[in-house]
């Protein structure tokens, strides 16, 4: 998984033949947008290209839109030669960085977006740029920006079905995508482009306010917010949104949006401080993946009024809080202008730089999970066999209309990752496994996944503390119920069970390896009823068949009855999710013992 055939480089859409020069995985990317200027270094190679692992990031706090404005009387200007000097210098500091890390000089890339593009003296400055450092700056055009922009996203989720927007400093970029196992559509128009980027917002709101009575800054902002509304409300026509996705936000209360850019990143950290505060606990503290209700990202003035009083945001700066006035009323204008409205609002890492990145991989690595990708190496050679018991517990969806089923949001993908990763903390003692499997998802070796939602995390964190019997210290029980808030009373029942069924898995097959030709045990399930003391309850039976051998030296039976009372517990009405009246299922539990397990 995750590898495919090797990928050519594209510079500029010229397809370039790689020298002997450096590592031909490797890429160095210089995202030179509006706000500031972010270089990266980032491998291709397989099995981990679909996550787009990151060397090295980081960030020159230059902001090339407001370089092009006079502090004092707010007329435009050429990017000065100290700025640019700046500049060069900034990007020479990176070119020695991917000499030592081995990137290919025909692997560095230098992308620019809309202050490049608008800029007085655009040719002259990035003429100075390549003569100073032999790397020419692609100028990404309006359309073309949003669809990187959207490419970003895409990597940034196994699944995608929304409205997407970009917000930089100079620009917002507005299509519509669905993105499934890396199979990317989005609107035949790309992407519709305005200048209302967080920073030039920022200026605008302030120079329609600049010399006039507070009435007639009040009339000039009501203008502006009429033209906005009416220019998405045509953006919106023009993309031709499909009329499934379209009418699925009609029943479902709104579009889901995907957000990205440095402006609605801020927005989205904002929203993240406000629920890690005031006895409130959100347990990740990772933007990719981060979902906020409709109700809380549409409460601009509670945001706005953190922003002015809170003495420090995490990863806001004080650039960002200066622009939330603006981001703001952006969306209140998307609010009023987006047919249907919005229905949550999902915050993505991804941008320019991993567009570009995301669309130089082949559809093979595309069609790759994030989360398997991420926990292949970890993986015993037998996991896809040990998948495949876990996945034999859970009974098949029933035929009958409205008859039971697995949730759909626990994902195959999830499941295999739990298989990959069921043994990489067994090594440790039984009073840290669990902890250490809890916080392995958020702060632990899949933390810098790229392109895992916080749903998933959740599901897959949950599962592997359980199967370390569910044991933890008084301290991380907090911990625990914050991660359980993220999802569903339905969900976090099935974490137990899978998570109980994983245990079992590893106490028949303690180092892992399943033998095919001699298998240990058979996994089945099934609905079933008769359940309660009026045998009138659903649920699900468990039926584990092991082979009759006399004087088994890995004493199977003997096994199964230790570890099978703790999946019937999971079962029990008092352990239900929500108490005796919350949500959960009784478990039956048949042992077989067989001649012969086919």
């Amino acid at each position: 998984m995750g590898g495919g055939p090797e990928i050519p480089f594209c510079n500029g859409g010229r397809e370039v033949e790689l020298q002997n020069k450096g590592d031909k995985y490797l890429r160095g990317i210089v995202d030179m947008g509006s706000n500031g200027i972010r270089f990266s270094v980032s491998s291709l190679a397989p099995p981990t290209s679909r996550i787009l692992p990151t060397l090295v990031s980081y960030r020159l706090d230059i902001s090339l839109y407001s370089a092009q404005y006079d502090d004092e009387t707010g007329e435009r200007i050429p990017i000065s030669d100290d700025i640019i000097d700046q500049i060069i210098a900034a990007l020479m500091r990176f070119k020695v960085i991917c000499k030592d890390l081995n990137v290919s000089d025909h692997n560095i890339r230098i992308i620019a977006t809309e202050a490049t593009r608008t800029a007085v003296n655009s040719v002259e400055y990035r003429k100075a740029v390549q003569k100073a450092t032999g790397l020419e700056v692609e100028m990404l055009g309006k359309e073309e920006e949003g669809y990187v922009g959207a490419l970003g996203v895409a990597s940034g989720f196994s699944t995608v079905s929304g409205i997407v927007m970009d917000l930089g400093g100079g620009s917002a970029q507005i299509t519509w995508m669905r993105s499934i196992d890396g199979k990317v559509e989005v609107s035949p128009r790309g992407s519709v482009s305005f200048p209302y980027g967080a920073a030039a917002l920022t200026k605008k709101l302030e120079d329609l306010r600049k010399g006039k009575s507070e009435e007639e800054g009040d009339v000039a902002v009501a203008k502006l917010r009429e033209e906005m509304e009416e220019n998405f409300r045509n953006a919106y026509n023009a993309l031709e949104i499909p009329e499934d996705m379209a009418e699925r936000a009609k029943t479902q209360g709104g579009f889901p949006l995907y957000l990205s850019g440095g402006g609605f990143r801020g927005w989205g950290y904002l929203l993240l401080y406000m629920s890690q505060v005031h006895g409130r606990h959100y347990p990740i503290s990772i933007i990719n993946g981060y979902r906020a209700s409709k109700e809380k990202f549409e409460d601009v003035e509670t945001l706005k009024k953190v922003a002015r009083e809170a003495e420090k945001i995490f990863r806001v700066s004080d650039r960002r809080r200066a622009q939330v006035p603006a981001v703001a009323f952006l969306v209140n204008v998307l609010t009023e202008a987006l047919p249907h409205g919005i229905k949550e609002a999902h915050f993505c890492q991804g941008g320019v730089r991993e567009g570009v990145l995301f669309r130089e991989l082949p559809q093979s690595i595309r069609d790759d999970d994030p989360l398997e990708v991420a926990t292949e190496n970890s993986g015993r050679k037998s996991a896809e066999a040990l998948s495949t018991l876990i996945i034999n517990s859970i009974p098949a969806a029933s035929k009958e209309e409205g008859g039971r089923s697995f949730p759909e949001s626990i994902s195959k993908h999830v499941i295999h990752a739990f298989a990959n990763v069921l043994y990489v903390h067994a090594p440790m003692s039984k009073e840290i496994a669990s902890t250490a499997a809890l916080y392995c998802t958020s702060a632990g070796f899949m933390a810098s996944t790229h392109g895992v939602s916080h749903a998933d995390r959740a599901l897959l964190a949950l599962m592997l503390e359980e199967r370390y019997e569910g044991e933890l210290p008084p301290r991380e029980a907090d911990f625990k119920l914050s991660l359980q808030s993220i999802l569903t009373p339905e969900e976090i029942w099935w974490t137990r069970y899978l998570g109980s069924i994983g245990l079992l898995i590893s106490k028949i097959y303690p180092g892992g390896n399943f033998d095919e030709d001699e298998p240990r045990i058979k996994v089945n399930s099934e609905w079933a009823n008769g359940f309660g003391k009026e045998n009138d309850k659903e649920g699900l039976r468990l039926i584990l068949s092991i082979k009759k051998v006399r004087d088994d030296a890995m004493m199977l039976r003997e096994a199964l009855d230790d570890h099978v009372s703790d999946i019937d517990k999971v079962g029990k009405h008092k352990n239900w999710i929500g108490g005796r009246e919350g949500w959960g299922m009784s478990i039956d539990i048949k042992i077989k013992e067989v001649a012969k397990l086919d």
